[in-house]
């Protein structure tokens, strides 16, 4: 499948390095979980949302990315639509699929900055309105899987490489039920498969 995606702004070696950061906490991932087995380039797709947020007779403009998998994840700001320079085109079967429309997608946005708006403080909501407007642009974020293990046990890591940094468990989650069901499709005959 061909992909339209941000530029990575970490290449595979830079995440090895970062998979394998020297120190304390590289004994410990090496000692719980196992050695650096291997690295793949993965993408998640993303929906681009330009949102309008009134408060207080105040209105700021937003440009947010949601994941158009789960929605789960959090939101992705944009200082502005990505340019062709920003982007490239990749061939890659490393991609879950999209699952989710741009309606429901919106609906999840809105709860999302809402919910971010309120954590800054109730009470300085004031007639708050958010208006969501779709940004028809096809967008994947590039990220690194580093799975680790030994024996048949395999956890992964996972790094964003727009961001450089470390993702948590919602991330990782993620693209571990996207591998396991990848498996179960290509053990039936079925499936993508992953490269």
């Amino acid at each position: 499948m061909k992909i339209r995606s941000l530029k990575p702004n970490v290449s595979e070696e830079e995440a090895i390095a970062q998979f394998q950061a020297s120190g304390p906490m590289r004994w410990i991932r090496t000692t719980a979980i196992g050695p650096l087995r291997s690295v793949a380039a993965a993408y998640l797709p993303f929906q681009l949302f330009r949102v309008a947020i009134t408060n207080q007779g105040q209105t700021e403009q937003r440009l947010l990315g949601v994941d158009a998998v789960t929605g789960t994840l959090d939101l992705f700001q944009f200082e502005h639509v990505p340019e062709d320079g920003e982007m490239i085109w990749v061939e890659t079967r490393n991609c879950p699929g999209t699952r989710l429309n741009g309606e429901r997608l919106g609906e999840l946005l809105h709860a999302k900055v809402r919910r971010m708006l309120y954590s800054r403080g109730f009470f300085r909501m004031k007639e708050l309105k958010i208006v969501p407007e779709v940004v028809s642009l096809e967008l994947h974020v590039p990220y690194w899987l580093g799975f680790r293990g030994s024996g048949g046990d395999a956890r992964i890591s996972v790094i964003d490489a727009v961001r450089r940094r470390p993702e948590g468990a919602k991330v990782r989650t993620l693209f571990e039920s996207w591998l396991m069901a990848a498996s179960e499709e290509r053990s039936d005959g079925h499936g993508p498969g992953t490269r």
